[in-house]
């Protein structure tokens, strides 16, 4: 059986540990040969390297994990190259949270004024990735989890049309997972029909075992949103701010009962009820550097004192979608997933060029997706309206145009004046020097 090599691009991960222990449960079906971890941060991703080769050596000692910071010798011979850049770290992350919510709106590292800065930084990195992976290792297929996934996918659509990528996120299936629970089923059980932007969708239906439970579920997430009755098997999405987005989605469906909401649409139909529930001195940054990443670090210190292992991490939903999605690539399976991909009719009232998230077959020759059925007016809006917004983010971080990066954040739903889009612009201007192309 063939036999393969990974590469972590952003190996100084929190979640590479998890994304090797994904692996490795799944060896029998998906034998590695070799998990080589890149990142330009030398000093942390050793650290984190030391952690992962001994949870990869638990399962097969005779698994070679290498770190490096050198491009070459990370990607060459890879036959997957997994994606997970934060441009920035989780200093930056803070910034994006901390700068809108002292103007009082969003702030958050996918959505608004946060992601798009994150996204502003993130846009050159990944362009480099790929072309690393067309020098080192043409044949390998990029599965990016890099955020903000809907501005970073649409960079890529326009400037590496050619790259083999697939631009996933796991949220989907973190809340499949909350769904399978509510109806007392296995998530595998279940099929979704799904339409939208990435962190910008709806699932229009949900199915298990062919039959469809959109009432069942609809009527409970309107009082429960998607708290589940027990402790969520969904580690991942289980914290205080995860609970919150998840309580959230009962708001949502009181207001728009057709379709069941992504829990990030929260910050775009609910931005004020959001901006009311956080405590802007500590956002979502300070918890993960406070729990996830201090956990993590302090099991690596603990291994690093006295050589024993504790576990400070779990695997979670981002590690097994992506050996998951790396497996129907591999083994040609034809596994539904849902996927952020070049509309091209599928959504037959949408732009051809939307990188439009909706289910698709994953085959060794890529994607192929599903046709849907003409969106409603009212998502058609919303959708081309938050489309346009990243089109133009990526065109003035491609450009250097100022202009086009106020027009972006102006039509961003979370922002309630030009004013304000302005102001917060022009603070993470200041911020980003280091990392932001140029505006002009």
């Amino acid at each position: 059986m063939k036999t393969f090599k990974i590469a972590i691009a952003g190996g100084g991960s929190t979640y590479t540990p998890g994304i090797a222990k994904a692996l490795m449960l799944k060896r029998d079906e998906f034998p590695v040969r070799e998990i080589y971890l890149y990142d330009i941060n030398d000093e942390r991703q050793n650290r984190v390297a030391h952690i992962t080769q001994k949870v990869v050596h638990e399962f097969d000692p005779a698994v070679k994990v290498v770190a490096t910071t050198n491009p070459e010798e990370a990607f060459t011979g890879a036959d997957f190259i997994f994606a997970q850049l934060r441009v920035g770290g989780n200093s930056m992350r803070e910034q994006d949270e901390k700068i809108p919510f002292r103007n009082g709106i969003v702030g958050q590292e996918t959505c608004g004024p946060g992601g798009m800065a994150y996204g502003m930084r993130t846009i050159g990195p990944m362009i480099e990735l790929c072309d690393f992976a067309e020098i080192y290792a043409p044949q390998a297929w990029i599965i990016n989890y890099s955020n903000p996934a809907a501005i970073v996918a649409e960079a890529l659509r326009k400037t590496r049309p050619d790259a083999r990528i697939l631009n996933i996120c796991d949220m989907p299936i973190g809340m499949m997972l909350r769904m399978a629970e509510i109806l007392g089923c296995e998530k595998d059980e279940i099929e979704v029909d799904y339409f939208g932007l990435n962190h910008f969708g709806w699932f229009t239906d949900v199915y298990v075992r062919g039959e469809s439970k959109l009432a069942e579920l609809r009527e409970y997430m309107s009082e429960h949103g998607l708290v589940t009755p027990e402790q969520s098997m969904d580690l991942q999405h289980s914290d205080a701010d995860w609970i919150k987005a998840h309580r959230n989605v009962a708001a949502m469906l009181k207001l728009f009962p057709e379709y069941l909401p992504s829990s990030y649409l929260q910050y775009y139909l609910i931005p004020q009820t959001v901006v009311e529930q956080t405590d802007a001195s500590y956002t979502r940054a300070n918890r993960v550097m406070d729990n996830r990443e201090r956990n993590l670090f302090d099991s690596i210190a603990h291994l690093e004192e006295t050589g024993e292992f504790k576990e400070g991490f779990n695997v979670g939903v981002h590690g097994t979608f992506i050996v998951d999605v790396a497996m129907s690539l591999a083994f040609d399976r034809r596994e539904r997933f849902l996927l952020i991909v070049e509309n091209n009719g599928a959504i037959p009232n949408l732009p051809d060029d939307a990188m439009v998230e909706i289910p698709a077959y994953v085959t060794s020759r890529g994607p192929e997706p599903v046709r849907l059925e003409p969106i409603g007016l009212f998502y058609k809006g919303l959708i081309e309206q938050q489309l346009a917004s990243e089109k133009l983010l990526v065109e003035a971080a491609l450009e250097g145009s100022y202009q086009k990066a106020i027009q972006a954040f102006a039509l961003n739903k979370t922002f309630p004046s030009s004013e304000v889009a302005k102001r917060v612009l022009d603070e993470l201007i200041e911020v980003n020097k280091e990392f932001w192309p140029k505006l002009g």
